[in-house]
């Protein structure tokens, strides 16, 4: 990760001067009112290692077109949200907060607004401590998510185990039994909590990955066998979505998830969702970090970490200015 430090006048230059140095993918991670009171210190982020080939979308080039017929940058990022059906008071706050950023351009203003408006915590394998345990409604993707995240922390060299609590499920053990066949990595069912417990790996180092049942966010008694085997285990509860719900439900997910201890969301579908306004909710309603994202179905390369920055582009697609059907940024 490369840190840079910019001093401007006002936050506004100092945003410009992060765009124009270190690009869109920059993380805003610190700002200070300098000690005379008539400067601001702004301290970015940019990850070297991770290639523009890993985003979740990439930059459309409308940004940067000298086009008149373009809103600016408020109306921009107003037409967007409500596209994304993004709930109202949500959507006011970040045209509020992206109004702050608007001389530098539509995506940064966004991007702007989001990092005020969220946290961004990904799933870094090679850190990681505590098990991982996913969690979420029946069909949001967990056990893919989980074969995901196997497979990119055996790239970095980290020691990994697979346990899966969906036991009761047809297929559910031999689903996930066969990704990690594939990689090589200690596999264990484990339907309760105390054959959690023994399936747990001793050998200390080693990453575990632990698939669960789809667990329905409105029965208390589902809630409670999911925070209990969270509890056994160790782990940290994170929850997956899949994008494209409806954001009113969404956010309802979110706040019982986060009532049980969950503080990242995971989203996936990504590829084939439209609208994202459910993603915001949920993460909004739950105080919910956004960790990765699933872009595409290959187990090797879909999954991304997502920043500010990347995920304004994908609020902020080429779509014509009446908010009819967007047009992908993608290069076909």
């Amino acid at each position: 990760m490369r840190l840079k430090t910019f001093v401007a006048d006002s936050m506004t230059k100092a945003m410009d001067l992060v765009r124009r140095e270190m690009g869109e993918d920059a993380i805003i991670v610190a700002t200070h009112s300098a000690q005379n009171g008539r400067s601001v210190r702004l301290t970015a982020a940019l990850e070297d290692d991770i290639g523009r080939d890993q985003q979740p979308a990439p930059a459309s080039a409308a940004d940067d077109e000298d086009d008149t017929d373009a809103p600016d940058a408020g109306t921009a990022i107003e037409q967007a949200l409500a596209y994304h059906n993004v709930p109202l008071p949500l959507a006011a706050r970040l045209v509020a907060a992206g109004a702050r950023f608007a001389s530098a351009g539509t995506v940064a203003a966004l991007g702007g607004a989001l990092d005020e408006a969220f946290t961004f915590q990904p799933i870094v394998e090679r850190l990681q401590v505590r098990p991982l345990m996913l969690v979420g409604p029946p069909g949001a993707g967990k056990t893919i998510a989980a074969a995901k995240i196997l497979t990119r922390a055996r790239r970095s060299g980290r020691a990994v185990a697979a346990i899966t609590a969906d036991v009761k499920r047809a297929g559910g053990i031999e689903q996930l039994q066969a990704f990690t066949q594939i990689l090589a990595v200690p596999f264990a069912p484990a339907g309760t909590a105390e054959e959690l417990i023994a399936a747990l790996p001793q050998k200390n180092g080693t990453l575990t990955i632990i698939d669960t049942a789809g667990t329905n966010p409105f029965a208390e008694s589902e809630m409670n066998e999911m925070m209990e085997l969270a509890l056994a285990a160790g782990a940290e509860p994170v929850l997956v979505l899949p994008a494209g719900g409806d954001p009113g439900e969404a956010a309802e997910i979110g706040e019982r998830f986060a009532a049980a201890g969950v503080r990242r969301l995971l989203a996936t579908r990504l590829d084939v969702s439209r609208r994202l306004g459910g993603l915001l909710a949920v993460a909004d309603a739950g105080q919910l970090a956004f960790a990765d994202v699933s872009v595409n179905a290959e187990v090797a390369s879909g999954l991304a970490p997502i920043n500010p920055m990347s995920l304004a582009r994908l609020l902020l697609p080429d779509f014509p200015a009446n908010g009819s059907t967007p047009q992908s940024s993608e290069a076909s």
